[in-house]
């Protein structure tokens, strides 16, 4: 079912042969549903409620969807439906005390008996970045019973996205990042307070889909000997960074097993003073800008994709947010 679940009872779901243009195989949304009333199906893109306590075992993952990426769907009305039917896409996000909050898709089509549609929805900035499920709504403005074949629902493109404490009560914000720091503080004003005792920690969100974006973040060092960003992360041993290092140094690296590093230049920074980073991965090209300049270049292809990273080696650093967005919006 590629974890599709229904929502009640209205829907029930069922792997089908046919009905698809890209395999062999299609989901069936088998609806019942009284006038007017809908019936909605989908799929989890994050830690789901039952899965939220934090025990010795919690669940650590990042979401899959996010703000700035763009939903699609394509799906077809059975032939023998008596009745048209109308679908739209929709979310589900955790909003204030942790609680999920629905979010309809802007457009809807209407499949008279026999017919295919195609579903998009580009997902603005201002949506939730902890968005838990995605599916398709069902709905008929008369007493219906039918079914609807889902062929497809992917999404793609670079996110648009800002990282920081809602202006709500509520913890699933902090879930979205993958903790492989030593210290990640929640009773300190900062939203961001990360310390590592030894070694170099990350704190990394993000998929394996993404690949040409912007990550920026404003960050105040206390004491690290070397702290920064990453992109195009996909793990603790393999990803770009944009380091400042202590005795005044900033790099552009690529950790790849090993560290190699691509690009530096001399920088005289301070502790306890904010910096703006900036890294930029487009194709083979890599970009870095401290404090709106732009500093290093280099060029590599060893790292295609991947998600973001703060990085903090033997000290501390906070920062309010951490921005990420594709590399032609500024």
């Amino acid at each position: 079912m590629q974890g599709f679940q229904a929502e009640d009872r209205s829907v029930r779901l069922e792997k089908v042969v046919g009905h698809s243009h890209r395999g062999q195989r299609s989901l069936a949304l088998r609806y019942q549903l009284d006038a007017g009333a809908a019936g909605c199906v989908a799929t989890p893109t994050f830690i789901p409620p039952d899965m939220i306590a934090e025990t010795h075992y919690a669940l650590m993952a990042a979401p899959t969807l996010y703000p700035g990426q763009t939903v699609r769907a394509t799906l077809s009305a059975d032939s023998a439906n008596r009745t048209p039917v109308t679908c739209r896409l929709f979310y589900r996000a955790y909003a204030a005390d942790d609680t999920l909050e629905i979010s309809d898709g802007p457009e809807e089509i209407i499949l008279v008996p026999g017919a295919e549609g195609a579903l998009t929805w580009a997902l603005g900035r201002a949506d939730s970045n902890t968005i838990m499920r995605v599916g398709i709504e069902v709905a008929t403005t008369t007493a219906a019973v039918g079914s609807v074949y889902l062929d497809t629902l992917t999404w793609d493109g670079a996110p648009d996205v800002i990282f920081t404490r809602p202006p709500f009560p509520g913890t699933l914000w902090r879930r979205v990042w993958v903790n492989a720091m030593d210290h990640v503080d929640a009773r300190w004003p900062e939203p961001f307070h990360l310390s590592q005792d030894e070694g170099r920690g990350l704190l990394m969100t993000g998929t394996a889909d993404w690949s040409d974006y912007d990550v920026q973040s404003s960050i105040t060092p206390h004491l690290a000997t070397a702290w920064g960003i990453a992109a195009r992360v996909q793990g603790l041993r393999r990803y770009y960074a944009l380091l400042l290092r202590q005795g005044g140094t900033l790099q552009v690296i690529k950790m790849r097993e090993g560290e190699t590093m691509l690009a530096e230049t001399p920088v005289a920074w301070t502790y306890d003073t904010a910096y703006e980073l900036r890294l930029r991965v487009r194709g083979t090209r890599i970009y870095a800008w401290l404090n709106g300049e732009l500093c290093l270049e280099a060029h590599d292809s060893a790292l295609a994709h991947g998600g973001v990273a703060l990085v903090c080696e033997e000290g501390r650093i906070v920062t309010d947010a951490v921005v990420v967005h594709p590399p032609h919006k500024v």
